[in-house]
């Protein structure tokens, strides 16, 4: 019977995506007002009098106005909520101006996810088979450092005051395992306070990591919208854990970060998820010393090197004595994170399609907190490889770049960069990560005269150049004058005040100056640290994007000046917002709130004999020949911070610099 009905009346599985009900339709004034208006309609329709559709019309008038307005307050709730989650942002943007882009509907099923979850796992296991590991010892011995003697045997329990401090620190982002939302989990942490410490304190004492905490859900995401939906090595695994396991990460994280800080176990030119470093303070250190080299007339070699997925290809064996040699954890800490690393699974969750779970045999977990930092102690010896051969570096996270200082014929500098590159290269096969060559990129500094000889030196130890290369964000160029990287800015910021402008009926003046900070001072702002020698014609660039942005928002022509519009928003221009960032790293670098390499950088004024200038907060300015010299951070910073008033100077607090900071060049813009 039942062949004979497949026969004449087959199952079909349909996907049916049913339209989803806005959110802010769900109020009570809307659903009043509609009610009214429904009714209103339908006494008209019944006696068709011109009194009864006046009164449809201003009723259907009401309810569109509370539709607008509840539209609106909607939307400045999550913009208010975000306002520093970029991610959150661009999404709600997107929701308004663009189709949504999602994962290609035949890729929608159980298989779909299986498959996904199979690419994903294969694609780490060939980096591993690729990487050699057969090849003999390397002629080199890497030593713990002598500063980690210290160690770490128990965790301490935590109190109500650090679960609260933990619990404001983490992000409100849920995900499928989460028993509750995240966002109700916080308005009811209070309630569920003591079972919180205790299973948090239970895990630390004890030195186990819970196993039903181990699964991570993987979505898929498309790298880019214009890439074929079809193909899975078009997607980037989106990897996301249990809330309850972030907090238990972040207490350990709290306790574990405070003793390598204490016994000075970090690389101190590793900046990658430490506190008062960024990508700003790596480029501005590299950016500083390319400036100076090429001022004193020599060539400078960076080569930027790209890892394959190297996050995930973290030999667990490996980074378990790296915890125990290289920072000192022994007893109850390192067997913690024996638990945290072992037994881990996950599994790819497409729409309502899920995959079999798969377990996870190496890497670093994704998406957690304890993840980037567990990776920078397992390339702690990849700096000491990199000092031996005393070759300038900096790291963020699994970017590292090295860089060398040469004259052209001068053959020496070379060699030890290749040799340099070779025991690198052995030592990520060793350890199980994989250098790729292919996005390994090179590029010469300094007088163009001199770079081609240079380009022919370096082909001797098997390295290619390119003028330009994209370095932590920031497309870095030979000539040092950011043309592509202005070019990109430009491009990507009206492209994002064209979306602003086109919900800006939407948004109050508040809110959309809140989305402008997000997704255009972010652009104009990132790294400008290092464009102090950047020419007019640039400058006037960034600053066409920031007035067009003040048009938008105070709602001025094109034919009316800008200078008030950018006056009644307390922005600064483009001149003055380089100079405060620079100003804002002097202040940290002076009070120990920032990285050694960039205080290193300043030093303090000492006149010859005393004088009313001395202990006034002045620094010392080095001598430089050319514009690129003038550039550099170590000139440039005590330049300008000279010209401060004293009062500015010696403020107390960060935030009253910050503030006074602001006030005092925007006067001076304006005045």
């Amino acid at each position: 019977m039942l062949n004979v009905m497949d026969t004449i009346a087959p199952i079909k599985v349909k996907v049916i995506s049913g339209r989803k009900k806005s959110p802010w339709r769900n109020s009570t004034l809307v659903k009043n007002e509609k009610r009214e208006c429904r009714k209103a309609e339908r006494r008209w329709r019944k006696t068709n009098l011109q009194v009864h559709y006046d009164i449809y019309k201003e009723k259907l008038h009401n309810y569109n106005l509370q539709l607008r307005n509840a539209r609106r307050s909607y939307f400045s709730d999550i913009i208010t909520k975000n306002s520093h989650n970029a991610r959150v942002l661009f999404s709600t943007v997107d929701r308004l101006t663009n189709p949504p882009v999602s994962v290609a509907a035949e890729l929608h099923s159980t298989m779909a996810c299986n498959d996904f979850a199979k690419f994903f796992t294969d694609k780490i296991q060939k980096i591993r088979q690729a990487v050699s590991t057969s090849t003999a010892d390397p002629g080199y011995v890497l030593c713990p450092p002598k500063n980690c003697l210290n160690t770490i045997k128990q965790f301490h329990p935590i109190n109500s005051k650090d679960l609260e401090d933990i619990l404001g620190q983490l992000n409100s982002s849920s995900c499928c395992l989460n028993v509750l939302p995240t966002s109700f989990f916080k308005k009811v942490s209070k309630t569920l306070e003591s079972d919180l410490l205790q299973i948090v304190n239970f895990s630390l004492m004890s030195g186990v990591f819970p196993e039903s905490l181990k699964t991570a859900v993987i979505k898929p995401i498309l790298k880019k919208d214009n890439l074929d939906k079809t193909q899975m090595k078009n997607y980037r695994p989106i990897s996301n854990l249990p809330f309850l396991s972030k907090i238990i990460e972040k207490a350990v994280s709290q306790q574990l970060n405070y003793f390598l800080k204490q016994n000075n176990c970090y690389d101190a030119f590793q900046s990658g998820f430490r506190q008062n470093h960024s990508t700003e303070t790596v480029l501005t250190k590299v950016f500083n010393d390319i400036c100076l080299n090429t001022d004193s007339g020599k060539m400078s070699v960076l080569v930027l090197l790209d890892l394959s997925a190297a996050f995930d290809t973290v030999d667990h064996n490996i980074l378990l004595k790296r915890l125990e040699n290289w920072t000192g954890l022994s007893g109850t800490v390192l067997n913690w994170f024996k638990t945290y690393l072992e037994n881990r699974k996950y599994f790819v969750s497409i729409g309502n399609f899920t995959s079999e779970q798969t377990s996870i045999t190496c890497g670093v977990p994704q998406g957690s907190i304890l993840g980037p930092p567990l990776f920078n102690i397992y390339m702690l010896p990849l700096a000491q490889i990199i000092k031996n051969n005393k070759i300038n570096y900096h790291s963020y996270a699994d970017d590292t770049q090295i860089y060398i200082t040469m004259s052209p014929g001068d053959q020496g500098p070379v060699q030890a960069l290749g040799k340099c590159i070779e025991e690198i290269n052995d030592w990520l096969c060793h350890n199980f990560l994989q250098l790729n060559k292919n996005k390994t990129e090179v590029i010469v500094f300094g007088a163009k005269e001199k770079r081609l000889q240079v380009t022919r030196e370096l082909q001797s130890i098997h390295l290619k150049t390119t003028n330009q290369a994209r370095n932590l964000g920031v497309v870095m160029d030979a000539d040092l004058n950011f043309e592509k990287h202005i070019k990109t800015i430009t491009k990507s910021a009206y492209y994002h005040l064209k979306n602003i402008s086109r919900i800006k009926d939407l948004m109050s003046q508040q809110d959309l100056e809140k989305l402008v900070h997000a997704f255009i001072f972010s652009r104009l702002d990132y790294c400008n640290s290092i464009f102090t020698g950047l020419p007019k014609k640039s400058v006037r660039q960034l600053q066409l994007i920031q007035n067009s942005a003040a048009r938008v928002l105070t709602k001025t022509k094109k034919v009316d000046h800008i200078s008030p519009a950018l006056r009644s928003l307390y922005w600064l221009p483009v001149r003055q917002r380089i100079d405060f960032k620079v100003l804002m790293l002097v202040y940290k670098a002076l009070n120990g709130l920032g990285p050694k390499y960039i205080s290193d950088l300043l030093t303090q004024y000492e006149p010859s004999r005393s004088l009313r200038s001395s202990g006034s907060g002045l620094l010392s300015v080095p001598r430089v020949r050319t514009r690129h010299g003038e550039a550099a951070f170590s000139f440039y910073a005590p330049y300008i911070w000279n010209k401060l008033p004293e009062s500015l100077r010696s403020a107390e607090t960060l935030s009253l610099f910050k503030s006074r900071l602001k006030t005092h060049l925007f006067s001076a813009a304006f005045e």
